[in-house]
């Protein structure tokens, strides 16, 4: 029987799902594509506030979207969630997670019981006193994951996982035939920066940057003292490239400078931090992506802060399509469904 399941992004604004045929094997498929907006205050940062009102947006994308399944996979990524190193005596990955809650009280910023915990293992060594597996742990505040969970039953579908979205983004961005080796993916989102870095597409490690597009924009607004609509225009247009002429342009750009420097400089110490505590790692390539990554004269600024190739980012290019689905419409909206998508995509939950 062939099984689906539909990754779904709720967002800040717009809720965005993708369904998926074999999602855990090669052949996954995308079958379906849709988005709804949502009411206003309803979620913040991707966290429900409103599981009713968001419920009630969810039963209208399926209806838009016509999807076939009611199975769901949801993601997790804002700052609410933690990602850490860790490295535990080896034991089978159950015993591992069970004995958490013991281990990592010191590295939260709120009680256990307050949290849900995970381990993803990435390698193993033979230290002084027997195996040891080196993994990251993943802690994600409890009530922002189930007011999430509960919206999603609440609109009669089944949630059968929960994924880190920095996780999700890395399967469809940095997958391992394409970018063999060491790579960064920053995608710049309206609120943060998620920001993985992955070997032979396997996330070695991840952080979430509190800084997005949506936070220039507003500080430009606010410097300028233009409304917001036009201080997205003016961002669009001068970005961190030559493109100033007038006083005004001029003033801009000087802004827009100060303010990207911020992200700029934390992304560079970011790659600074994985490369000085692993030894040999070499990082090949920085892939951007989000709708921050347009900006013009990002990616040239980031390779020059980071001495590193920066390349624009495609989620979509290698996904296999519906033929009821037009390539060329998804890949013009893909960043905005990248989330879904790779939620959805190697989910083995399906």
């Amino acid at each position: 029987m062939v099984k689906s399941v539909v990754g779904v992004d709720i967002g800040g604004e717009s809720i965005r799902a993708v369904e998926v045929v074999n999602p855990d094997k090669p052949a996954a498929t995308i079958q379906r594509i849709a988005e709804v907006s949502l009411v206003s205050g309803s979620t913040k940062r991707g966290e429900v506030l409103e599981p009713n009102t968001v419920a009630a947006s969810l039963r209208e994308l399926w209806k838009l979207g016509r999807f076939r399944s009611k199975d769901v996979v949801l993601g997790v990524g804002n700052q609410r969630v933690l990602s850490r190193d860790l490295t535990v005596p080896r034991a089978p990955l159950a015993q591992i997670r069970e004995s958490l809650p013991f281990q990592v009280q010191d590295m939260l910023p709120v009680p256990v019981g307050d949290a849900i915990l995970d381990f993803y293992p990435v390698s193993e060594t033979d230290g002084p006193d027997g195996p040891l597996v080196h993994g990251l742990l993943i802690a994600a505040v409890k009530d922002a994951v189930l007011a999430n969970v509960r919206a999603v039953q609440l609109a009669g579908l089944n949630p059968v996982g929960v994924d880190l979205i920095p996780f999700a983004l890395s399967r469809v961005y940095l997958p391992a035939a394409k970018y063999p080796g060491t790579h960064v993916l920053a995608e710049i989102g309206a609120n943060t920066t998620t920001v993985v870095i992955a070997t032979d597409g396997v996330p070695q490690f991840v952080r979430i940057i509190p800084t997005g597009g949506d936070g220039l924009t507003q500080s430009l607004a606010t410097a300028l003292d233009i409304p917001v609509e036009q201080a997205e225009a003016v961002k669009r247009w001068i970005g961190l490239g030559d493109r100033a002429q007038t006083a005004d342009d001029l003033r801009a750009a000087s802004v827009i400078q100060e303010l990207a420097s911020e992200l700029l400089t934390s992304l560079r110490n970011t790659v600074n931090y994985f490369t000085s505590t692993r030894e040999g790692s070499v990082i090949t390539s920085l892939v951007i992506a989000g709708g921050g990554a347009s900006l013009p004269g990002f990616a040239e600024a980031l390779q020059g802060h980071t001495r590193i190739p920066v390349v624009l980012g495609d989620a979509m290019s290698d996904a296999a399509m519906s033929r009821f689905i037009r390539r060329e419409d998804v890949t013009s909206r893909g960043s905005a469904v990248a989330v879904a998508w790779g939620l959805a995509n190697g989910s083995s939950a399906a």
